[in-house]
Order: C-alpha cells, then structure tokens, then sequence
C-alpha cells in the first residue's frame, strides 16, 4: 500500500472577493493557516476592518494525516454559513485552510437556502482566486553523534538530499531533520545502523 504522503493547501491569502445577493454583501477571504491561535488573529483582524458587518462566519481544517476542522455560524440559522463554507475547503480537497465570509445585511431575509447558497459562493470564489500548492508530509528526526562522526553523518544527508531543520554542532552533535513520510522508514533505517550514531523520532 502506497503512503499518502502529500496534501494541497493555498500559498497565500486570497485577494478579497465579494458576493452580492438581494442587497446583502458577502466578502470572502481565504487564508493558509497552520494552527488555531491563527484563526483568531485574521477573525479579529477582519472585524476591525469591517466593524459595521452584520455576521464574520467561518470554517477552517487543519492536519493532513488527522483531521481537525470547525465550522461557526456567527448568528445566522444553524448550518446555513459555517458548513457551506467548509464544504468548499472539502470540494477543494485543502487543508490547513480558513476560509471566513464577512455578511452586511442588506434589509432583505434571503431565507436559509439562499444563505446557504450565498456563503458557499462567496468562499468558492475566495478558493478559486486562492493558488492551490500540493506539500508534502514530513517526519521530523532528531540524529545524535560525536562530533568525529559527522563527515559519516553529513554525507548520508547529502547523498540522499535531506532538508536539515535544525543543527548543533559541539562535541556532542544533534541534527533534526526532516524527511517525506513514504521515506522516513528507509532513511531511518540508515542512520540507525551506524556506530556510534542515534536516531530518534520527534
């Protein structure tokens, strides 16, 4: 069985898109995200710029391997926004991804199916301005060694071309690096069989 090992994701924010339905005004923001504390930063920061909005409704998934989402309705009838909303992020297929749709009611109740349909429109709209990027799934490891083992050590790295996260290089050496997920098992598998030379999951 083959590991799935890459997910799709937005590069950057979405410009800002609008969505008009009978009056009401629906601006749609797309942004990547890769925890939660983000999502409250870009909700506060969209109710400063549009303080007179009526409803900031959202949804977001994080994780690629296990899934984390959350959908809010903000005041309007349940189901009608947040779920809509995330069922683009789904129809999409990204993850680590918030997408929130900032309402101005416009005097006009548009019932629940016309919300439905205008919250989903205005977050496909902010998904499709998005550029899509396909990542991978990386392992990270940590590599202990004595620093007379390092030419060992950094030319396993450079042969099978690993991404070094982070290194400290005194006498006693660590080097965390990161390794796509169907790879880890083998590159592990290098490193740990060599003397003198940990390798250890982080």
């Amino acid at each position: 069985m083959e590991i799935q090992d890459t997910y799709f994701t937005i590069a950057n924010s979405s410009p800002e898109v609008l969505f008009k339905e009978k009056n009401s005004k629906f601006f749609g923001y797309a942004f990547p995200i890769t925890s939660e504390e983000e999502v409250k930063i870009h909700i506060e920061n969209l109710k400063k710029k549009h303080f007179s909005a009526r409803h900031w409704c959202y949804a977001y998934q994080l994780g690629a391997d296990k899934i984390q989402y959350r959908a809010n309705d903000d005041g309007e009838p349940n189901n009608s926004a947040g779920m809509p909303i995330y069922g683009q992020i789904q129809s999409f297929n990204v993850t680590n991804v918030l997408v929130i749709v900032v309402r101005y009611f416009g005097g006009v109740k548009l019932g629940v199916g016309g919300l439905i349909t205008a919250y989903k429109t205005a977050a496909q709209m902010a998904l499709e301005e998005s550029e899509i990027t396909e990542k991978t799934i990386d392992v990270h490891f940590q590599v202990r060694f004595d620093y007379k083992n390092m030419n060992k050590v950094m030319r396993i790295i450079k042969e099978k071309n690993i991404t070094i996260v982070s290194q400290k290089m005194e006498e006693a050496c660590e080097i965390e690096i990161a390794i796509r997920k169907k790879n880890a098992k083998s590159i592990f598998d290098v490193f740990d069989v060599i003397f003198e030379v940990g390798i250890k999951e982080v």
